[in-house]
């Protein structure tokens, strides 16, 4: 047997497991390609954009331009991390150009997230790039007001554009290209898809009749998700007129930069995502299928404190989690989750939550609720979309997405087990079987699977680094 310790909570749950058990750790199983000089990456970019000019071309003393960049979830805040290092060498190239600072404006696309606080651009921007832009030039997008609406694209997704990036004369955005289980990769059209639109937009995707599809299991850059967001971005440039310069960087397990590409989204896409296939796609040694996923939840992770704990927020980790693992693990197999559950919502920065969980347990299933009327409420709710406006909380609209992708697990599991829940509960609202002991959830999942089940363990796949995306050799 082997002893692995499993996130849990605040803490750690050591449980055994088999020796056959595969574990997937970073630097035992699997390596990123080397690391490159950030600066020296980035610098090649950009004086080779794909599909435009360089900035300096593109700039101009009269011109309005708007730089995009991710919030605080994802892209990490080291000093050689993409954000720090993209941003001051495209205003050097800007300035260099002839455009005027005044003209330059910061907005951070966090989509439905809680808009960042100034406290927090320092820590992942760095405070020399913000005090040249705060207050008045450095904003956070908001998926409520100032959106410039474009109708739907030929697949019938809302088209929505934050209306300062829409009116810009030049629109950059800064991008992550990371493994993502939302179309494959974080970065191109998803970025500004996602944190650059309103929530009705976000709609269009981010529920049961696309997530509940069976090809959003395994995190794929080639599923009908990827191809809305394709569709969407497409259908923004077409409709403000214009298209989006992206800088995107591939990252590794901790967010270093492994190469960076500048460019036409598009073509920013076809030129990071073959790398990202080396860094993100993992061949595991396994001749058939697991079927049982262990993995374990920490309380706190990238949406924030509480995720772990939040009955909503923990479904979508483990719906998230299982659709990375897809390709190595079988239809029908049994899911075993380590989480205190205590029903911790985090009020302060998710407060539509607590409303939208008791109102789910009144409908039998996720899409039957998403799909409702009080759903829609619940969104619409004045309370929330001012919270979220005015106060740094989550758009009452995320909560809905999280449980479309969070349910998406029980439609191709036979069961979910939860260990060591201080709320059952909370669990059980879920969807999913608490149990006191780990020994207990494999004793009922060997009774679903078999006596001598394939086991897949993903201990630290929300604390150790950028996620993977798991495959069998010769396999799917």
């Amino acid at each position: 047997m082997k002893e692995v310790l499993l996130d849990y909570g605040d803490t750690r749950m050591r449980v055994e497991l088999p020796d056959s058990a595969v574990v997937v750790r970073y630097g035992e199983t699997y390596t990123d390609p080397p690391e490159v000089n950030p600066i020296e990456a980035t610098r090649k970019a950009l004086d080779n954009p794909l599909g435009f000019p360089p900035l300096k071309e593109l700039s101009g003393p009269d011109k309005k331009i708007v730089i995009g960049f991710p919030d605080r979830v994802k892209g990490g805040a080291q000093k050689n991390s993409h954000r720090r290092v993209a941003i001051p060498m495209i205003l050097e190239d800007l300035l260099k150009g002839g455009a005027k600072l005044e003209n330059i404006t910061l907005l951070c696309a966090a989509g439905l997230h809680r808009k960042n606080t100034l406290e927090e651009w320092y820590w992942y921007l760095g405070k020399e790039i913000v005090d040249r832009f705060y207050p008045d030039r450095i904003v956070n997008h908001d998926a409520e007001t100032d959106l410039c609406n474009y109708g739907k694209d030929s697949m019938g997704n809302v088209v929505q554009c934050n209306r300062l990036m829409a009116e810009a004369d030049l629109c950059i955005v800064v991008g992550h290209c990371s493994g993502n289980p939302y179309g494959g990769y974080s970065g191109g059209y998803k970025m500004i898809v996602t944190g650059l639109s309103g929530w009705r937009s976000i709609a269009s995707h981010h529920v049961p009749a696309t997530m509940h599809r069976r090809d959003w299991m395994g995190s794929s850059a080639h599923s009908h998700m990827r191809h809305q967001f394709k569709s969407i971005g497409q259908a923004m440039e077409k409709g403000i007129g214009k298209k989006f310069f992206g800088v995107d960087a591939v990252l590794g397990q901790k967010s270093q930069i492994l190469d960076v590409k500048a460019g036409e989204l598009e073509a920013v896409e076809k030129a990071t995502w073959p790398l990202a296939d080396r860094r993100t796609n993992i061949q595991l040694e396994m001749e058939e299928p697991a079927d049982i996923l262990v993995i374990g939840l920490p309380r706190n992770f990238h949406y924030g404190p509480g995720m772990g704990t939040n009955p909503i927020l923990m479904s979508l980790a483990i719906g998230g989690q299982l659709s990375r693992c897809w390709n190595a693990f079988r239809e029908g197999g049994v899911v075993i989750a380590a989480s205190v559950c205590d029903g911790w919502f985090n009020d302060h920065w998710f407060p539509s939550y607590a409303e939208t969980y008791d109102a789910l347990q009144r409908y039998c299933t996720a899409a039957e609720f998403i799909e409702s009327d009080e759903a829609t409420r619940i969104v619409e709710k004045y309370e929330y979309l001012f919270q979220y406006s005015n106060f740094y909380k989550y758009h009452p609209f995320h909560a809905m997405s999280m449980i479309s992708g969070g349910s998406a697990a029980l439609l191709w599991t036979s069961a979910i087990f939860m260990v060591g829940p201080k709320a059952p509960g909370y669990a059980r609202g879920m969807g999913y079987i608490p149990t006191r002991t780990f020994e207990e959830a494999m004793e009922r999942a060997k009774g679903i699977v078999g006596k001598n089940p394939r086991i897949l363990c993903t201990p630290e796949c929300f604390t150790g680094g950028v996620a993977v995306h798991l495959y069998r050799k010769n396999g799917k």
